[in-house]
This record gives C-alpha cells, structure tokens and sequence, in this order.
C-alpha cells in the first residue's frame, strides 16, 4: 500500500473508531448490508429520514457530476466554511476531472451513472449527524468511435461522513474514504496502440475468456466465476454484494487485495483450486499467512513457486506497447485468471484479477479495497505505476 492510501486507511480507520453516541441498534441480521456494521438510529425519525434523503441526493449528485462534470451543481452539499469541508469538495471535484481525463486519453465518453447507497450505521445528534455508508456505482461508457456499444463496470466503496445543518440545511463538514480514483489528471499516461479509433489490446479485439475448464492444476473458469461472484460491494458482483464469509476481511488491516486474489486462485470449493502450501496458506478462523495476504510476499510466492509466470513488467507504455518479445502486445499472453500487480515506488502495492476484456480488447480487472467488477485495469493509476502482468500456469 502506497504512502497516499496508508495515510487515507489511517484516517478512516481512527474516525471508525472515534465513540459514536448512544443510539438504538438493530441487529445485524436484520439489515441486508454487505459489511460487518449494524444499522444505528435514535427515535427522532423524521431527522433521520431528512439525513437519509440527503445523502441519496448528494451520492446522486456526484455520480452524475462525474459524467457531466457540473462541479458547481455539488458546492451546495458541502460546508466550505470549514476546512475540512473545504477538502472534501475539492477532493470530489479532483476525482471528477481525473474521470474526464482519462476518458479522453483513452478515447471513449462515459454516457450513464448509477449509485446504489446503503447506510451501515446512522447517528443524529442535535445539528450535528455521522454517517458510515457503502456506495455502490455502476459507470457506463462507449468508444467515441463506437458510441452505440456501451460497457459497464462498477466500483464500491465505504465511506465515513460527517454533516451538520446550516440554515436548515444538512452540509458535508468531512469525509473519508478509500476512493480509487482520486488521482492526479496530469500523470494519466497517453494511450498508443489504436485501431480504427478504439484502444487494442489484443490481436483479435473481442472479449476472450474462454478457459480450459479441463485444467488438472488451475481451475481458471472457476476462479473467474469466483473473482465476479466475491467482488464485494462493486456494483456487478454477485453473492448479494458480501465477501466471501469463510475468510476475514482485511480491509481496515492495510487492505484485502491481496486476500481475495489468493481466495480466487486458491480457494478449493470455488476458486481456482491451486494447492496451498506452507510459504502460502489460509488458516480458517485464524487468517492467512504472510505470502497470503502481504502483496510483495503474495507477488514473490507466485514467482519463485512455479504457479506464476512473469509475462511483463512496465509502465503503462511498456506494457500496451508491441515489442519483439511481445509482437502483439504483452496482454496477448494474459488471459482472464491471470493477476495483475501494482507496483508504486518500488513496492507492490495492490493487486487484481484479469477477469475479461471489453469490446475492443481492453483489459477488465475485479479487486477488493477499494471493491472493482470489470474495471478497466489502468483507472485509477497513473504514469509512474508498473504493472507486473502475472500469467497462472494451467
């Protein structure tokens, strides 16, 4: 985990822990939400419905600001007045311009949002209320050569707020959260290999993930199956949006990627299959050990273990770019099962599933912390990141 997102983790994890008022509990069984939190509330219900009806307005908001880029249509939502209201704005407006920026390097228009909020736990206190969430977002997007053709992905994420009224009006005064795409327009890196106007990534341009379902050691269609099923609070994913519950959820422990990437390639009931061993291996009730969970001990494992192959390994432009070694580009070799690392000042920060690609040929991955299903691979990293694309031997 890179210094930006441990300083984020850190800052989420201290407000999590900050003591919230006396309130009303409901029992965890008896609201449908995809993490461990309860549903909190007082018995002032109309304030509490008046909160609720404000942050489904104000997620509204900024999921369509992100493809229409009204950044003044959300000024209203947040208490600038204060700091650190202040920042969150400025935070949401950054995220958007890095959304259109990217689009545009990569060619294509995002067309149509969707935000799915689910509130974890609710407290209001005289004007003053604090609101852990879940967002669910669904992004719709098309080639600018190929408008009539959408793809869709989804991103989720858990958030922590901080609101309180102004003028009878209820205002972000803070807010934390792991948010993928808070990265800086500027470093998105320039997209080369075109092919009648849409990005290519692979010689035959069409989604190929048809795995070899006969395969003795990894279990490749199954792992994909389980990467889609198990993609948490991601809109897309299935199991009703949870993780899997056999295994602990380390995303306020320094993040779970890495755990669900070794759930997907080693789980032996759904995943992949690949057998654990002494240097690699979940323990249940317990946790997973050091190469399960650590992304550079996890990357390493894959490596020097024989259950992982190194095809490429580069910046964005190394990677997409057609080589000698790599004639048709070093995605040719990757198929959907395959990992992807994240490396960031020279350690591996983050890791994902190849689970398909669009239309045209673009790599889609799913990961957990923040929760991705079909995400183009590169959103949300910028020039200086290097990609490890990781092959998983049949």
């Amino acid at each position: 985990m890179n210094g930006k997102r441990l300083t984020s983790l850190v800052w989420f994890v201290l407000f999590l822990l900050l003591p919230w008022p006396a309130t009303v509990t409901a029992a965890a069984s008896e609201v449908d939400f995809p993490t461990q939190l309860t549903l909190e509330h007082d018995n002032k219900e109309e304030e509490r419905q008046q909160v609720e009806s404000f942050i489904g307005r104000l997620f509204d908001e900024r999921a369509q600001m992100l493809i229409h880029s009204t950044s003044e249509a959300l000024d209203e939502y947040y208490l600038t007045a204060e700091a650190t209201g202040k920042q969150a704005l400025k935070l949401e407006k950054q995220r958007t311009e890095y959304v259109q920026a990217w689009a545009d390097k990569r060619l294509l228009t995002f067309n149509e949002a969707e935000s799915r909020v689910r509130i974890v736990r609710l407290n209001v206190s005289g004007n003053q209320a604090r609101v852990s969430l879940v967002q669910s977002l669904k992004l719709s997007y098309a080639y600018n050569a190929k408008p009539d053709q959408p793809q869709h992905f989804g991103i989720g994420t858990r958030h922590v707020l901080t609101l309180r009224q102004k003028d009878g009006h209820w205002k972000v005064t803070r807010e934390w959260y792991l948010d993928p795409l808070t990265e800086n327009p500027k470093l998105i890196p320039e997209l080369e290999p075109t092919q009648n106007g849409v990005p290519f990534f692979r010689t035959d341009g069409v989604s190929t993930s048809s795995p070899n379902s006969n395969s003795i050691g990894y279990q490749r269609e199954r792992a994909v199956e389980y990467a889609n099923k198990y993609a948490g609070i991601a809109w897309g994913a299935g199991n009703n949006n949870r993780y899997n519950q056999k295994y602990r959820d380390y995303a306020h422990l320094g993040g779970d990627c890495t755990n669900f990437a070794s759930q997907v390639i080693g789980d032996p009931e759904e995943g992949g299959g690949l057998k654990m061993t002494s240097r690699w291996r979940y323990r249940y009730n317990v946790g997973g050990n050091e190469g399960w969970v650590r992304t550079d001990s996890f990357k390493n494992f894959l490596l020097y273990s024989g259950y992982g192959q190194l095809v490429a390994r580069g910046t964005f432009e190394a990677v997409t770019t057609r080589t000698d070694k790599h004639p048709d580009g070093a995605f040719a070799s990757i198929q959907p099962g395959d990992l992807i690392a994240y490396e960031m000042n020279g350690d591996v920060d983050h890791f994902s599933i190849v689970v398909g690609f669009d239309d045209y040929g673009y790599p889609l991955v799913n990961s957990h912390s923040a929760d991705r299903y079909r995400v183009p691979f590169d959103l949300g990293w910028d020039k200086y990141t290097k990609y490890w694309l990781i092959h998983i031997k049949d």
